[in-house]
């Protein structure tokens, strides 16, 4: 079947190639829109397709001279949060945004990053345009740095689809109690589940609070909740500022020292290769600092 549109969203049968359930016609024609056959359903569930100006069923055939009718989808007004992000990348199709520790990824609440996107990215103009900007995966609250965010369903499909295959390539850098190993690997499985990390330590210092601590490249192979903390925790290595995994001396007002630093990954549309980097925080480097001074005046007698 070819069609015409005839307004934004109306769209008329000029030929009929042959006989098509208009289930089949709108997954097919409108795969941007409706990008898989579940969320073609949940449109015909939500009475959104028409047929000739009357509620379409999924089952309805298509002849010539049709007009098919997609009913705008009706969203919640949106919340916007007027938190000014560091936006590191953005085209049409995707953003990468530098997420700031102590703020949720999104959720039932107001200040959210979901929320602030809004108020930071444009809109996709494109034909499969999400009405707002969505993260494609998480960080923690705690964790800040480098987080994926799609425009479109296109993007948010394939960018989604990369992370199932661990094809994104994500570092860490963090701060880590005790005097790590040059470099190694974790397999410790978390709620029964495969968890794998890679890490490579960077530099090893004295401190007079901790006796040593570990600057640390952290490479996550599979995507657990709180992967990171857990494994550094339960190889003895606890990351600083961790009052999760960690009871012992947590920095007050100092925050989680674990930030995604580091992604490389294929474009949604282009498929070309795009690699980031953001430098280690300051607050990494002024607490290595101060320990390595307190320990060189207090502790190194």
């Amino acid at each position: 079947m070819n069609f015409c549109f005839m307004q934004s969203n109306n769209f008329k049968v000029k030929k009929t190639v042959n006989v098509q359930r208009i289930f089949d016609f709108v997954f097919v024609q409108f795969k941007p829109v409706f990008p898989s056959r579940s969320s073609v359903k949940k449109a015909f569930k939500s009475k959104r397709i028409y047929l000739n100006n009357h509620l379409a069923q999924s089952g309805n055939w298509m002849v010539e001279g049709d007009t098919v009718h997609i009913k705008p989808l009706i969203l919640d007004p949106i919340k916007v949060f007027p938190l000014d992000l560091n936006i590191i990348y953005e085209d049409a199709f995707m953003a990468l945004v530098n997420k700031p520790a102590g703020i949720v990824v999104s959720g039932n609440f107001y200040k959210t990053l979901q929320n602030a996107l809004f108020h930071n990215l444009s809109i996709s103009l494109e034909s499969d345009a999400l009405e707002i900007p969505r993260p494609v995966h998480r960080l923690d609250k705690m964790t800040a740095g480098l987080l994926m965010v799609a425009k479109t369903r296109r993007a948010q499909k394939y960018l989604g689809l990369q992370l199932e295959m661990q094809k994104i390539d994500k570092t860490y850098i963090a701060l880590v109690k005790g005097s790590l190993l040059s470099s190694g690997e974790i397999i410790s499985p978390i709620n029964g589940l495969k968890s794998q990390t890679l890490f490579k330590t960077l530099k090893t210092v004295k401190s007079a609070s901790y006796k040593t601590l570990s600057l640390v490249e952290l490479h996550p192979k599979t995507g657990r909740t709180h992967q990171l903390r857990i494994h550094m925790s339960n190889l003895g290595y606890p990351i600083i500022g961790d009052n999760m995994y960690d009871s012992y001396k947590v920095l007050k007002g100092k925050g989680l020292f674990l930030f995604a630093s580091r992604i490389i990954f294929d474009h949604p549309i282009y498929k070309n290769s795009l690699s980031f980097e953001l430098p280690i925080p300051n607050k990494f480097i002024q607490l290595i600092n101060r320990e390595q001074k307190r320990w060189e005046k207090f502790c190194d007698q």
